[in-house]
């Protein structure tokens, strides 16, 4: 065990951590477990960690989770916390407890279906705490753009798993394409950095990677996780690979060099995705192959 101490390992972690706008894995963690599992949590890989005072908790057990969760929070820790849906009365409970509490990143909202959820949510929690809308229906999928323009809203995420069970979608590549796009065009559209999707259950680094994959290629670029061993296979599949970050310097070098000419109409694209290339690898201190 580590001698140094707690409170100096949580500055250190929380000064090298990834920001939200660009968090590539969200680690959910039940806020029924104790406060040594929180601070393994955000002393690990992940980008973000998300303290689960919704579906992880049985409804009777859900003061009891919110009291643990302030108490962690106000002793030093910092996480976002997923609170209940805004229909519910827990809702209500949960903003009351959160508001102006020490160590709160922000709050992931369940089961958005209406950009007013996301601004009573932020407003009631003083106007300064993000709200990330977790959408997980058909009718927050088809409302994504409303959702994505509230006030408040900080970056969307993807409830897949009760999504599936809304729609009877599957759980296979070509059922979930169309809910992330959505998420991914109403997040541009909306101003957002890209969604972050929802989790795989399961530890096959193999199944990991292939769903990280699939949601990288449909522009999303987080991922939410459900235990400790799955965010840095994240991180490594949502990133930018050491090759990507060559080719986008010796792009950049040369469109430098051609004096910034547009030679055909590939010129721009390849610019732009060689920019965010460039961007996110100094974000995620990834080196360029070969060096």
């Amino acid at each position: 065990m580590s001698q140094i101490p707690l409170n100096e390992r949580r500055a250190a972690r929380e000064g090298a951590r990834v920001d939200g706008e660009n968090a590539r894995s969200w680690q959910l963690v039940s806020a029924a477990l104790s406060h040594e599992t929180f601070d393994a949590a955000q002393l690990g890989h992940a980008d973000q960690i998300i303290l689960d005072m919704e579906d992880a908790i049985d409804g009777s057990l859900k003061q009891r989770a919110r009291e643990n969760v302030v108490a962690w929070l106000t002793s030093g820790g910092s996480a976002w916390v997923r609170i209940n849906d805004w229909t519910t009365p827990e809702w209500g409970q949960d903003i009351a407890a959160l508001a102006g509490t020490p160590g709160l990143a922000g709050v992931m909202l369940a089961k958005v279906e209406a950009a007013e959820q996301v601004t009573d949510t932020f407003q009631r929690l003083g106007g300064n705490t993000p709200v990330v809308p977790l959408v997980e229906s058909a009718l927050g999928i088809e409302d994504a753009v409303t959702i994505a323009r509230a006030r408040g809203a900080y970056r969307l995420a993807f409830g897949s798993g009760d999504y599936r069970r809304d729609t009877g979608a599957a759980n296979e590549p070509m059922a979930m394409a169309y809910p992330r796009t959505r998420l991914v065009l109403a997040s541009r559209i909306g101003g957002l950095p890209g969604p972050i999707d929802g989790p795989t259950v399961g530890n096959s680094h193999a199944v990991l990677r292939e769903q990280a994959a699939d949601a990288v290629n449909l522009g999303m670029t987080g991922k939410l996780c459900l235990d400790i061993e799955q965010p840095a296979v994240i991180n490594e599949s949502m990133s930018p690979s050491p090759a990507d970050v060559a080719w986008a310097i010796d792009f950049l070098e040369k469109f430098e060099e051609g004096g910034r000419v547009i030679r055909d109409g590939s010129d721009k694209p390849r610019l732009a995705r060689a920019e965010v290339i460039q961007r996110r690898a100094g974000v995620f201190h990834i080196q360029p192959a070969g060096v």
